[in-house]
């Protein structure tokens, strides 16, 4: 990736001066004087003081960024607590427009509506912290600095570009259907809970394909992926970011470990892909494609929603 306006490090400092032409200013026709001042003179051992460490080229700029681990917990802390006070922020809401809560909590539709209603106010309550804390505290643009640049298809034609991600997200959902058809679970998973109605499937795979890969892409191949990968290097980044990823859904696939352990495979490729192209750019477009083939594997699989898995 060209350098640009992302860079949110100053560049490479310029070759310190030599500090013996404070102490000796003859011309440069006089015979070449040492290149290692004399530290012994109080003048050239100021000068090598002032001189800054040199740069760790190792270190791509795509994971120059300017938060660390400390900021990570941070995030983690506060993703916690916004899902608490947005949960008990709605049920405020419905007690004071006299819902009735013994109703709610028995009725599995209503449950899953309001699971996913509060789970897209923390997806968006996390997009617009990370938002805030790119433009207040590091004075940066948003969308780049969180790793949103435009990629760099090189003689690729961006066209064959695309296409060539969107194909490599219909893949990955046809290896993953395949996995866990091989490796079918055990018993109903609780995400098939939230397909008992049309209303509730219709707003979970909205979700699922218009919001999902914009926030999760953000958080975790833009905001984790750095700090681990700058911290211990990239295929562990690429490991760790995907692993997590993986764990995220755990709670909706328990029971069904090989459902999670391919969903940690699909974070993986996913990780990879920003790290080879160093945008996240190419992981949402993948991203995108996998859940889109998703949705459209259900509606074939449910006749258009009219036999849905876990209808009661």
């Amino acid at each position: 990736m060209n350098p640009n306006e992302n860079n949110l490090l100053p560049p490479d400092p310029a070759p310190s001066l030599d500090s013996s032409a404070y102490l000796n200013p003859t011309p440069s026709s006089s015979p070449a004087a040492p290149s290692t001042p004399d530290m012994s003179h109080p003048m050239a051992a100021s000068v090598a003081a002032e001189d800054p460490p040199p740069t760790n080229n190792s270190v791509t700029e795509d994971i120059r960024v300017p938060w660390g681990w400390t900021d990570l917990v941070l995030f983690v802390v506060l993703a916690v607590a916004g899902f608490i006070l947005i949960s008990l922020f709605v049920g405020l809401a419905l007690a004071v427009s006299g819902a009735n809560f013994h109703r709610i909590q028995n009725n599995p539709h209503d449950i899953n509506l309001l699971s996913i209603f509060i789970q897209v106010l923390v997806d968006l309550g996390l997009v617009a912290y990370l938002a805030a804390q790119m433009r207040l505290r590091f004075h940066s643009p948003f969308w780049h600095t969180i790793g949103w640049c435009k990629p760099d298809t090189g003689r690729v034609p961006p066209v064959a570009f695309y296409s060539g991600l969107i194909l490599s997200g219909f893949f990955l959902s046809i290896i993953v259907s395949l996995g866990s058809s091989v490796f079918p679970p055990q018993k109903n998973l609780p995400i098939e809970t939230l397909f008992q109605d049309r209303y509730a499937t219709v707003l979970f795979m909205s979700v699922a394909v218009l919001l999902a890969p914009l926030v999760e892409e953000t958080i975790f191949r833009g905001y984790i992926y750095p700090v681990v990968a700058r911290s211990f290097g990239k295929v562990w980044g690429i490991l760790v970011t995907g692993t997590l990823f993986g764990l995220l859904h755990a709670s909706q696939l328990w029971g069904g470990w090989s459902q999670i352990a391919l969903l940690v495979f699909v974070g993986v490729v996913l990780t990879f892909a920003r790290a080879v192209s160093r945008t996240v750019v190419t992981s949402f477009v993948i991203h995108t494609s996998y859940n889109s083939v998703q949705v459209i594997g259900l509606l074939v699989a449910t006749h258009g929603l009219r036999h849905l898995p876990g209808a009661l």
